[in-house]
């Protein structure tokens, strides 16, 4: 391929893995990002740092709001595929604020939309998550069961990425392809997820708070094999499903070119565990404040990733406890403790 491919989100967690192992394969990325205080912005700017070493990366600080500075930067490049890892994310921060989910979420997924519309890009891959499985109980979470319940209004602005993003396939033949990530971890991670402040709290020596008093599971995964799974899909541009039926409707498939997956672990790991790892690694003992759960979360994760399996031949495999000494290191690293 000779045109870029656009990362969104590249200053993020996933977005500057995928971003930094595109670029490892001699590709040329286009990194978009607004740079926003969601978490410290240093952060953002030292992942791109490393992103800027490599000469085939040209970043771009646009927001998915500004749909005319977007349309330009289409026109610019020609892009015939993007990955889509933009948003705002987080469950308890959109209980508080609630209009940065709509803003980039879903006025920015449509101008992501329109502009592989417009700009007759060959196959757009997006975030999509966990969460929106909801009150959903039977696990595991399988992509052809139904979510419409979701817990949370970060969770309905992804099932909502699905939708929209199906409407598109459906009226325009735009190849779309959604990826259900199940709780990401890993060097570069996020400040305000679970791993990243249990290290940083354990090793300061400060309490955790451990929500559900620590019976939660969730299907931890880590970012490497979340990276191998999205670089896989991007180069098998979704198709239609010869046997969907809307007699019995397949949620995950669709007579449009379609796709969904789940990107998970397949092994649930309760949170008392990750601590208990999280303490070998640090070789130090957490102080708990065990606390009720939150609004918005939900008491357990678990990915079946069967199809994910079957059409690009990989699946989420890194235990947790390699994954985690790993962390550990880049967070020593990183923070000079």
């Amino acid at each position: 391929m000779s045109t870029p491919v656009l990362v969104t989100g590249a200053a993020g967690f996933i977005g500057y893995h995928l971003a930094e192992r595109l670029l490892r394969e001699g590709r040329r990325v286009v990194g978009l990002d607004n740079l926003n205080d969601y978490y410290d912005v240093s952060l953002k700017r030292a992942r791109l740092a490393e992103l800027e070493k490599h000469p085939g990366f040209t970043f771009a600080e646009v927001d998915l709001a500004d749909m005319p500075a977007l349309s330009t930067l289409f026109t610019q490049h020609k892009f015939e595929l993007v990955h889509h890892l933009a948003a705002q994310a987080g469950v308890r921060y959109s209980l508080t604020n609630p209009h940065a989910y709509v803003r980039s979420n879903l006025d920015g997924f449509v101008n992501i939309l329109e502009c592989c519309r417009h700009g007759a890009v060959k196959h757009l891959v997006y975030a999509s998550s966990s969460s929106v499985y909801g009150a959903t109980t039977r696990m595991p979470f399988s992509v052809h069961q139904n979510v419409d319940h979701p817990v949370s209004l970060y969770a309905a602005t992804k099932k909502a990425n699905e939708l929209l993003a199906h409407s598109y396939a459906h009226l325009y033949r735009l190849p779309v392809t959604g990826l259900r990530f199940f709780t990401v971890y890993g060097p570069w991670g996020r400040p305000d997820m679970a791993v990243y402040l249990f290290t940083k709290a354990i090793l300061a020596g400060q309490p955790i708070d451990v929500f559900n008093n620590g019976e939660m599971q969730r299907d931890f995964t880590y970012v490497d094999d979340i990276v191998e799974a999205v670089a896989r899909v991007g180069e098998q541009p979704a198709t239609p499903n010869p046997a969907w039926s809307g007699d019995a409707p397949d949620s995950a498939t669709s007579s449009a070119p379609y796709r969904l997956y789940n990107i998970g672990n397949n092994t649930p790991v309760k949170l008392m565990r990750l601590i208990e790892v999280i303490e070998q690694a640090t070789g130090k003992t957490a102080l708990k404040n065990f606390l009720p759960m939150q609004p918005g979360d939900v008491p357990a994760t678990y990915a079946d990733v069967d199809d994910l399996a079957r059409d690009v031949g990989f699946a989420p495999k890194t235990p947790i406890e390699t994954g985690i000494a790993r962390f550990v290191d880049w967070y020593r690293k990183y923070h000079g403790v």
